[in-house]
């Protein structure tokens, strides 16, 4: 990646971490149990996955890399276990529609406190394309919009503010790999599901299912996405966090047979090709700085 300008790494590196984490719906629908075991587990397992990616690059200066994180990080992985929290709080009380919907304006929170406390102004580009992306979502899940209710929406805002928050703290830190925060937010996310419940055990396939997830797929695509922001804005790594939302439901049509409502199809094509516009446009732009900048 030496010949990559920073800017299509950061495009590169958070893309290939949403689509290792587009499976992560089906997943978590395959597991099958309550939400709180579930953030047990998860973050339990998340944990361990982060720290063994970073013992397996990092060896011996593995816990000189997590002390450098600082109090940032500790803030960061707190916004990340709210993430959570606020997630599965809106998944309750409100429909998953509206949830969706307000998550999608995550890229908005993260332009706001990326003016506000970096002072980075946000590419034209980047504004039309997250106003575009939130109305393809919006018009995947039209047809049961509105069936919510005041806290789960709540909640969904709440979750698109952290998760805007946590990619803004992610470049304000950029000069320092923030990935170990991730295994602190998961400990915090276990612990506080700890608090609500005791977590059912998992057996058979569920607990194979389960250890894919938490092992592999989260830590994984966490870590790739955690490195976005030191080379592109948050609200940018924010935008390109919603080919999630695109590309999940494919996933639980293509191993569970669900088929998803046709409205799901066009709002999903209208976020991918938002997406591939405005990446090939930054590459474009990217590339041609580089050739004015070299000799």
């Amino acid at each position: 990646m030496e010949r990559l300008s920073d800017h299509s790494k950061g495009l590169l590196l958070t893309t290939l971490g949403v689509l290792v984490i587009t499976p992560d719906t089906l997943l978590i629908r395959l597991v099958a149990i309550d939400p709180w075991s579930m953030m047990v587990w998860r973050g339990l397992l998340q944990a361990v996955g982060i720290m063994v990616i970073l013992a397996l690059i990092y060896r011996g200066e593995t816990l000189r890399r997590c002390r450098a994180i600082g109090w940032g990080g500790v803030i960061a992985a707190a916004l990340f276990t709210l993430t959570t929290l606020g997630f599965l709080v809106a998944l309750q009380h409100t429909s998953v529609a509206n949830t969706l919907v307000i998550i999608a304006t995550a890229p908005f929170f993260a332009a706001i406190f990326s003016f506000a406390l970096l002072r980075e102004r946000i590419a034209r580009r980047t504004v039309l394309a997250i106003a575009a992306a939130i109305s393809g979502v919006a018009v995947m899940v039209s047809e049961s919009w509105g069936q919510g209710a005041l806290l789960g929406d709540a909640a969904a805002l709440v979750t698109a503010a952290t998760l805007g928050g946590k990619f803004t703290i992610f470049r304000h830190r950029r000069e320092t790999n923030m990935v170990p925060c991730l295994a602190i937010a998961g400990i915090m996310a276990a612990g506080l599901g700890l608090v609500v419940t005791i977590p059912v055990m998992v057996e058979g396939m569920r607990l194979v299912y389960l250890l894919i997830m938490g092992l592999l797929v989260v830590p994984i695509a966490s870590a790739l996405v955690s490195l976005g922001p030191r080379y592109i804005s948050a609200p940018e790594v924010s935008l390109i966090f919603l080919l999630e939302t695109a590309l999940g439901p494919l996933w639980v049509w293509l191993v569970l047979s669900e088929v998803p409502p046709a409205m799901t199809f066009v709002g999903g094509a209208i976020v991918l090709t938002t997406l591939m516009a405005h990446s090939w446009i930054g590459f474009r732009r990217a590339r041609a700085a580089a050739a004015l900048s070299s000799p």
